[in-house]
């Protein structure tokens, strides 16, 4: 097995009697490892370096990009929760490919599995890590916006039984609003995606117990409320970015909320 720890020591340097074919191979298998500390370890700082400084070149990076799509069809947890993450470096550094957009639209709101942690597994985060390539699709110009809001309104109506923990929902809440920010959603498109939730939130019968999703939702929708009002920063350094259309996201969120305080 490959000393990912002393690639990391060495400056992420590709040893000299190592084939980069071979080592990405590797790398991409590390990556659905079961074991937390080989999947979420050095191996993953080592892919994630080698993409940005480019040592994975464009032909492997696509290539990689299409192994990942095709994971989140993977019977391992693991294997489908960390394809997201892959897939955000590669459209960080400029790969873009609208099968890989495809396949995570199918994947993220049909994913059943909604762990934060496992005690052998580690973290599995699909709901966060979903929700970061959410983000990261949804500020592409070549991703069309209003889809990522409507399949970020898809993953909160799913019924679930999990009440999201480990910050799932203030996760998913920063990815809509980052989403949000892009400059070309019409005013209507920056609120329709809650159409669907206020329709689910309306569903049930007054006094009923509050579902575990819509639970969920609730969390989320406070969030991005406050993010609509207090701006979203795009990196953890950066300052708030005001939502163009925040006002009227803030008047819709409002509107949605209260139809499940008056259940």
């Amino acid at each position: 097995m490959t000393d990912w720890s002393g690639i990391e020591a060495a400056d992420y340097a590709i040893p000299a009697d190592r084939d980069l074919e071979e080592l990405t191979g590797e790398l991409s298998r590390a990556l659905a490892d079961p074991d937390p500390g080989i999947r979420d370890g050095a191996a993953y700082s080592v892919l994630a370096t080698w993409i940005e400084r480019g040592v994975i070149d464009g032909p492997r990076r696509l290539a990689l990009g299409d192994e990942m799509a095709a994971r989140f069809d993977d019977p391992e947890i693991q294997a489908r929760t960390f394809a997201p993450l892959v897939l955000d470096m590669l459209v960080g550094k400029g790969d873009l490919r609208p099968e890989w957009v495809d396949a995570f639209a199918r994947w993220y709101p049909a994913e059943e599995d909604l762990r934060g942690h496992d005690e052998k597994l580690g973290w599995l985060h699909a709901v966060a890590h979903g929700a970061d390539l959410l983000a990261v699709f949804g500020r592409h110009a070549e991703v069309d916006p209003v889809r990522m809001l409507d399949l970020a309104a898809a993953r909160l109506t799913a019924p679930t039984d999990h009440v999201l923990d480990q910050l799932e929902d203030d996760r998913l809440a920063r990815a809509v609003a980052r989403v949000l920010i892009r400059p070309d959603l019409t005013e209507h498109e920056a609120t329709a995606w809650l159409d669907v939730i206020a329709a689910d939130f309306g569903a049930d019968a007054p006094g009923a117990p509050v579902p575990a999703h819509l639970s969920n939702c609730l969390r989320t929708l406070r969030m991005v409320y406050v993010l609509a009002d207090r701006g979203v920063r795009m990196t953890r350094e950066g300052e708030p970015q005001p939502l163009p259309h925040g006002p009227a996201v803030k008047a819709r969120l409002a509107e949605v909320l209260d139809r499940i305080v008056r259940r």
